[in-house]
């Protein structure tokens, strides 16, 4: 058997789990209202066709008082009952099993009415809580129950109770968010109270033959959180009053330590996970950064764990489980962490999706059916936008050529798989080279397309994906050999100087500074080395699994460097920028803003910043100051009289963005 660890079963008592596979909640904006739930139940439907042991939906709170913010998704009202019956009823027509994420935001409600063990505002929303009474605090534990109640009656196979990442039963535990001095606050047993009558009095509701699962914060990576020994003792506790499944929660979502981003080495929580294994019975679940079957059977086979937990992956690949069981590991379409369609979209109020897989969340809508009429296309470019719309092309049915001058598929993959922490992207071009291959696609490297060979090769339609060219930037000097662009750096890999200055602040211009600070390899490919960076103490002898960031030196002497106003990185990704900004922050990177570039010599590069004159004392200075579509072939085949499509950078190149580029090209193959 492939996987011999993730593909045994797991018996609950009542039922028994064909696999140790657990879909782990996330949040996807479709919970939010009842017209949405037709999609939700055939996004949960696929993955249930998909192998899924057991999955769990995104957060639904018991109260008005929970929300995560207005009209969100809640189940306390019988009538709320019949959305979430399209929802159980899907997944068991596939034969799978699903469980109701009960969520209470807490503090982090993005609404007024929130409430919380103690009157403390986040520093992640703009309101500030109520403090619930006692009153209050009870009447809170029996939305908890009549939820769970509820949700029993929609069909669901069980529940999940969340008690981490900051939201109020986390809330409860720890001293940093509790500072009552009643029955539910003061020492540890008493903050832990909470939770543990949540789960008491749910089992007691519900009967013995339904799924509690408590998703319990073992690292909250926050000061002012639990100790190791007041997380066992919870942990024991919890399971006394009747789960039936601890799953594990990292980090709360105000920590300054990342837990989910592509810089986070794989699997690299586990470990905390095996710290609890002995202490309980019952079965408990490792998650985080879990994206391929080997780690998976790694965490299961070395004891960390009886059950691993994967959201994102199985937004990137609904057949995951399948691919991996059917010995298909290979074609798994792996999940890069970037956050980019998922968390970033559900923090602005977007449905979420997936950068890889543009499907994910659009089931109903964007549906990948055989073409009514074969046709013979050309796609000239194999990056993102030209590979996810070759191979959708081909897997349609219709009859693909994908030109490419380069000698391998990927484009500018090809240069963020180089980059520290992006090592993922790899995975990204084997799965495509896998996709292009199985659907038949004609495959031509190191071939540059020209119009006239276009023409004359009885294409019906051609789709331009040629990707961009590097804005140039001018001043006295930049024609200076030691001015480098981000292409010569990554592409060509010229050499760069102990000292180097960089144009250009946005992602390219991060990414390359990361790439000259960081040594190699990387420290995300080592949990060790990465969470003595971070400051996460692996020993568990500090309160909240917190020590002092030790980060390791950094390679080169970095400035970077932007035009406009504002702190650099400002417009990066809401939820990964941050990590960002921190990683060269540690590595003594020098970011300025309102730079204006005078010249450069053998002094350095002279600047001014509001008048100030500087000299920067670098040996290279690189370009990353924005690109250029690339459109001239688009535009002599248009001029020709040919059906022409122009897709990915060479539509807009205003700053590169993969995610707009691979649904840019699934849906136009679509379409054809």
């Amino acid at each position: 058997m492939n996987y011999p660890n993730l593909f045994s079963p797991l018996d609950l008592g009542h039922v028994t789990l064909p696999n140790r596979v657990l879909m782990g909640s996330m949040h996807t904006g479709l919970e939010d209202k009842a017209s949405d739930y037709e999609k939700l139940a055939e996004y949960f439907a696929e993955r249930a066709r998909g192998g899924v042991g057991l999955m769990v939906t995104g957060g639904i709170s018991p109260s008005i008082q929970g929300w995560l913010k207005p009209f969100g998704g809640r189940l306390s009202m019988p009538w709320h009952k019949p959305r979430h019956r399209k929802l159980t009823d899907a997944v068991h027509a596939e034969h799978g099993r699903i469980c109701m994420q009960i969520l209470h935001a807490g503090r982090y409600g993005y609404h007024p009415l929130s409430v919380a063990p103690s009157k403390i505002k986040s520093p992640i929303t703009p309101f500030t809580p109520s403090a619930l009474s006692t009153g209050g605090v009870e009447r809170c534990i029996g939305d908890f129950v009549h939820c769970a109640r509820l949700a029993q009656d929609a069909g669901y196979d069980g529940v999940e109770v969340m008690g981490s990442e900051g939201y109020l039963i986390n809330e409860f535990i720890a001293a940093r968010t509790n500072q009552r001095n009643d029955a539910w606050g003061g020492d540890a047993a008493r903050r832990m109270r909470f939770p543990v009558e949540i789960v008491r009095r749910t089992r007691q509701a519900v009967g013995r033959n339904f799924i509690i699962i408590y998703r319990l914060s073992m690292l909250d990576l926050v000061e002012g959180g639990q100790d190791w020994s007041e997380i066992v003792t919870l942990a024991k506790a919890v399971e006394a009053a009747g789960a039936s499944i601890i799953n594990t929660g990292i980090g709360w979502h105000e920590a300054r330590v990342p837990t989910i981003v592509t810089s986070v080495p794989r699997a690299g929580f586990a470990w905390v996970t095996r710290k609890l294994k002995g202490e309980v019975t019952i079965p408990l679940v490792a998650t985080n950064r879990i994206n391929m079957p080997e780690v998976a059977e790694h965490v299961l086979a070395s004891g960390e764990a009886d059950m691993v937990s994967m959201a994102r992956p199985l937004l990137a690949d609904p057949e995951w489980v399948n691919k991996a069981r059917t010995g298909y590991s290979e074609r798994i379409n792996t999940c890069i962490a970037c956050n980019q369609a998922c968390l970033d979209h559900v923090f602005q109020n977007k449905r979420a999706s997936c950068l890889v897989n543009p499907r994910a969340c659009h089931e109903t809508e964007l549906i990948v059916s055989k073409a009514s009429q074969r046709k013979r296309i050309a796609v000239v470019g194999a990056g993102p936008a030209g590979m996810a719309c070759a191979s959708t092309l081909g897997e349609r049915g219709h009859d693909v050529t994908l030109i490419d001058q380069a000698s391998e598929i990927g484009g500018q993959f090809n240069y963020a798989k180089q980059i520290p922490g992006k090592e993922e992207f790899h995975e990204t071009l084997r799965y495509f080279r896998h996709q292009l291959a199985d659907n038949g696609v004609e495959l031509q490297l190191d071939r540059v397309a020209d119009a006239d060979a276009l023409r004359a090769g009885g294409y019906q339609e051609v789709v331009i994906a040629t990707g961009i060219t590097p804005r140039q930037v001018s001043f006295p000097g930049s024609d200076d050999p030691r001015v480098l662009s981000y292409l010569d750096v990554l592409a060509r890999h010229q050499a760069v100087g102990a000292r180097v200055a960089i144009i250009g602040a946005g992602g390219i211009g991060f990414d390359v500074a990361e790439y000259l600070v960081e040594p190699a390899p990387s420290p995300t490919t080592d949990v060790a080395r990465w969470t003595r960076e971070w400051g996460v103490d692996m020993q568990l002898e500090h309160r909240s699994g917190l020590c002092n960031p030790q980060p390791e030196a950094p390679s080169r002497q970095v400035w970077l460097l932007q035009r406009s106003e504002g702190r650099p990185g400002a417009r990066l990704n809401k939820t990964s920028g941050w990590v960002h900004r921190a990683t060269l922050k540690a590595k003594q990177v020098t970011m300025l803003g309102k730079v204006s570039y005078v010249r450069f010599n053998d002094q350095g590069l002279h600047i001014s910043i509001e008048g100030s004159a500087q000299i920067l004392p670098v040996d290279n200075v690189v370009v990353c100051a924005g690109q250029e579509p690339n459109r001239r072939l688009a535009d002599e085949l248009i001029a020709s009289g040919m059906t022409v499509h122009v897709i990915g950078g060479a539509d807009v190149a205003a700053e590169l963005d993969a995610k707009r580029a691979i649904a840019q090209g699934t849906r136009l193959a679509c379409s054809i």
